[in-house]
């Protein structure tokens, strides 16, 4: 399965009309700071069930200036992601389930003083 996971995550985020255009980051090089944020960061994971299932673990974090913005926003990616996401087909992949490695926890950037919140979760998933 040649899928990146983190394609398909963003592409599903940037779907959700509560999530600003362009917030979703596969990463943090176009980040801006002070400018709110989802970023999405690859933590690791295996291939399972015969070669059929992959499982990807990924860290979510919500950037924000505001703190109550920060953790409202990663508070609804924890939802849309643990409860909407699974059984849903988006960019080549079928998502067959996730579940929750990390609840969220409040981490400060240190160098540009925003507010951060951030998860763990890990997706099980195979090519739709």
């Amino acid at each position: 399965m040649k899928l990146d996971p983190i394609e398909f995550l963003v592409t599903y985020l940037d779907s959700i009309p509560e999530i600003s255009d362009g917030s979703v980051l596969g990463d943090l090089t176009n980040h801006v700071t002070g400018q709110t944020a989802i970023y999405l960061e690859h933590m690791g994971g295996f291939r399972v069930v015969r070669d059929r299932m992959d499982r990807i673990d990924v860290e979510y974090a919500a950037y924000s200036m505001d703190r109550k913005e920060a953790v409202d926003l990663a508070l609804l990616v924890r939802e849309k992601l643990l409860e909407d996401l699974p059984d849903t087909a988006v960019g080549g992949a079928l998502v067959l389930d996730i579940e929750e490695i990390e609840s969220l926890k409040y981490d400060p950037d240190d160098s540009s003083r925003e507010h951060v919140y951030c998860g763990q979760v890990a997706i099980f998933y195979t090519a739709a």
